[in-house]
């Protein structure tokens, strides 16, 4: 078998993991089931006279080789001309003889940063991040030889066995299978599901969880328990600074977990009040905005649910100061916060609940109905 060459010119770039050494390549190999390179100095040292052992069962011409060379070389060095494939940090790669396939690699590997400001999180990834580790020193793999048998890179292997990344399920799963750990590794999906989400989302909906009512009046956007997949995309999409995609994802996951209060039992009383303006402002596009306007006349017809509107040409409107989200809970006790009083700091002293009551009473006794709202949602639906 002639092997396919993988020319990536000779450049540096600084490795994670822990290392500040620089990576140099000339050229690497396939043959078979073997990887073998001209020069690699720094975080993890080969040379042609010693062949790394890729997993045969993932192995399918040069493919896996660009994989496996990107995660290798965090991204590879950058600024290198000719034809290829950007793989993450200005770095391109491209495959010379028999493998004529470009590599998909890159240098954000997938998973998502641990809030160092969350430490209950921080402590169940750091608690996973040893349990892997030891089961991978117990098998006897090096962190690379790992990395390639469950095809995520070096450098996220050690940031997640040090507690400085939330590893994604499929990692875990993998990781379960290479290092036998018999169900022991992929049962942590559990503990890293709720970690995975925003500290402040995670406690927002465990008080949702809890909640016997909610009330929630919303000016610029669509409340967030409302919204349909599309719609928050598009939103976080705007956003700036603009976020990374893995910070994307995160947020939307979380934001949709909370899509269960729809059905939990007993069912809690969901009172949501909308400007008009948000349903007209075609945040996605025309398309994405018709899916939503449906998603609120299909969650609006549900009987412990009720939407309202608030018609743009309303004179007098007590709601100008922002939103409005009050939780009521079944001991008595309750949870508001609104962006008009009390800093935007939640509040659950008695007194200052009651002025937010008080403004969201009024701003529900001036919006529509809910029956004439969903008329009114139907009728925007069919002007968009």
């Amino acid at each position: 078998m002639s092997p396919a060459r993988v020319t990536w010119g000779e450049g540096g770039v600084g490795c994670g993991g822990g290392s500040s050494f620089p990576t140099y390549l000339k050229a690497f190999y396939v043959v078979g089931d073997h990887v073998a390179a001209d020069r690699v100095v720094g975080h993890r040292v080969v040379d042609s006279r010693d062949p790394v052992r890729a997993d045969p069962g993932r192995m399918s011409g040069a493919r896996p080789v660009l994989s496996w060379l990107s995660r290798v070389t965090c991204g590879g060095p950058p600024g290198l001309n000719g034809d290829g494939m950007d793989v993450g940090s200005g770095a391109r790669m491209s495959v010379d003889g028999a493998g004529t396939q470009h590599g998909d690699g890159g240098a954000d590997e997938p998973g998502w940063d641990v809030d160092p400001d969350d430490e209950s999180g921080v402590a169940v990834i750091a608690t996973v991040g040893r349990q892997i580790k030891a089961w991978r020193e117990s098998a006897g793999m090096r962190a690379g030889e790992f990395g390639v048998a469950i095809g995520y890179g070096e450098d996220l292997v050690y940031k997640v066995e040090g507690g400085r990344r939330i590893p994604r399920p499929e990692f875990l799963d993998r990781a379960d299978e290479v290092l036998r750990a018999g169900g022991k590794l992929a049962a942590m999906k559990r503990d890293v599901a709720e970690v995975r989400y925003p500290k402040k989302v995670r406690d927002l909906a465990k008080m949702e969880a809890k909640a016997v009512e909610l009330e929630a009046y919303h000016h610029h956007n669509i409340n967030g328990l409302l919204q349909t997949e599309e719609h928050m995309r598009a939103l976080f999409a705007s956003w700036l600074p603009a976020y990374s995609a893995d910070d994307t994802e995160r947020m939307v996951a979380a934001r949709m977990a909370r899509w269960t209060i729809f059905d939990r039992d007993p069912l809690p009383a969901l009172s949501f009040v909308q400007e008009e303006v948000t349903l007209r402002r075609p945040v996605g596009g025309k398309a994405v905005l018709r899916r939503q306007l449906e998603r609120l006349l299909e969650i609006g017809k549900l009987r412990n649910v009720s939407i309202q509107i608030m018609p743009t040409r309303c004179e007098e409107h007590p709601g100008t100061g922002g939103l409005i989200e009050v939780l009521r809970f079944p001991d008595g006790s309750a949870v508001g916060r609104s962006e008009g009083a009390f800093g935007s700091r939640p509040v659950s002293d008695p007194k200052q609940l009651r002025i937010l009551s008080m403004r969201y009473g009024m701003i529900r006794a001036q919006a529509l109905t809910p029956r004439d709202s969903l008329i009114f949602v139907e009728r925007v639906l069919g002007e968009t």
